[in-house]
C-alpha cells in the first residue's frame, strides 16, 4: 500500500474522507499523536501533527524519529511537511510559501539516526528533499493561486528562542532564505527510511534582523500564530490540490543510498 503522509498541523485534515485514527507503537517511544487516515479522493492519505494535537510539544522536544518511524509503518514512502518558518529575504514575504530545496542544519543534541547501534549507514543528503514532490507542490500552487517560491535554502534552528538579529544576518549570508525549527530532523530521518519528503515553508514574519531594518521588530508567538492561522485555508487548498495527484508511486532517488 503506498501512502501520502503529512506532517502539520491538526486543522490540515478536515477535508478528508472516511477519518480513521491510529496509534502506532514504535522502538522509539510515542509519536506526537496518533496517525489520521482517510483518502483525498483516490489518494491514501495519513496526517500527523508533529507539535502534538494541542502543540503541547515545542520543536526541540519533538519525538522526530517516532513520528518518521510511525508514518512509514502505516505505508507512507512519500511526505508532505508544511511548517511555520520567518523570512531571511525583504522579498519572501510574509503569507508567501517557499517549496523548500535545501537545508543548513543548525540544530544540536537531537536524535537524528536510526543507525547508531549495530548498523551503520551513510546516506546520500546532498538534495534533501524529493524533485518529484517538489515539482507536484509547485503545479499545485500555481494551480490554486498561492504566492509560493519554487525552491529555497531553510534554516533549521535548535529552538525554542527565535534568533538574535546577528544570527539572523549571518543566516543570511550563508545563503538561508527562511529559518525554521522542524525541518531537520524530519528530513534525514525519512531519508534514511527510504521516504521522499518536500518541505513547505508557510512564511510568518520577517526574521528580526533582515536587512538591520529598526522598523523589523521582535517576532511574537502571537504573531507567528495569527499568520499561521489564516494560512490553515491556504495551505489546505494547496494540500488538496496536490494530494489528489499522487495516487500512483513515482520513481525517484530518494530511496537509493
Amino acid at each position: 500500500m503506498s501512502v501520502v503522509g503529512v506532517l502539520g498541523g491538526s486543522g490540515f485534515y478536515k477535508f478528508i474522507d472516511d477519518l480513521d485514527t491510529v496509534k502506532v507503537d514504535t522502538p522509539y517511544g510515542e509519536a506526537s499523536a496518533p496517525i489520521a487516515l482517510g483518502k483525498v479522493g483516490a489518494t491514501e492519505v495519513a496526517f500527523l501533527p508533529r507539535h502534538g494535537q494541542t502543540h503541547q510539544f515545542p520543536a526541540h522536544r519533538v519525538n522526530y524519529r517516532a513520528n518518521i518511524w510511525a508514518l512509514h509503518e502505516v505505508g507512507v514512502r512519500r511526505v508532505i511537511a508544511p511548517c511555520a518558518a520567518g523570512s531571511l529575504r525583504r522579498d519572501i514575504v510574509p503569507e508567501s510559501c517557499v517549496v523548500l530545496e535545501q537545508i543548513i542544519d543548525r540544530t544540536n543534541g537531537r536524535a537524528d539516526s536510526y543507525f547508531n547501534d549495530d548498523e551503520v549507514r551513510h546516506v546520500s543528503f546532498a538534495d534533501p528533499y524529493c524533485p518529484t514532490l517538489r515539482d507536484h507542490l509547485i503545479e499545485a500552487a500555481t494551480s490554486v493561486d498561492i504566492d509560493a517560491r519554487a525552491g529555497g535554502t531553510v534554516v533549521v534552528i535548535q529552538g525554542p528562542r527565535f534568533s538574535t538579529r546577528a544570527e539572523s544576518c549571518w543566516y543570511r549570508s550563508m545563503g538561508g532564505d527562511v529559518v525554521n525549527m522542524t525541518q531537520y530532523p524530519e528530513t534525514v530521518l525519512a531519508r534514511e527510511l527510504g521516504m521522499c519528503f518536500a518541505g513547505v515553508a508557510l512564511v510568518t514574519d520577517f526574521d528580526s534582523g533582515v536587512e538591520h531594518d529598526a522598523s523589523v521588530g521582535p517576532v511574537t508567538m502571537d504573531q507567528v500564530f495569527a499568520v499561521l492561522a489564516r494560512n490553515v485555508e491556504r495551505t489546505r487548498s494547496l494540500l488538496g490540490a496536490v494530494l489528489p495527484k499522487m495516487s500512483q508511486a513515482e520513481a525517484c532517488t530518494c530511496a537509493v543510498g
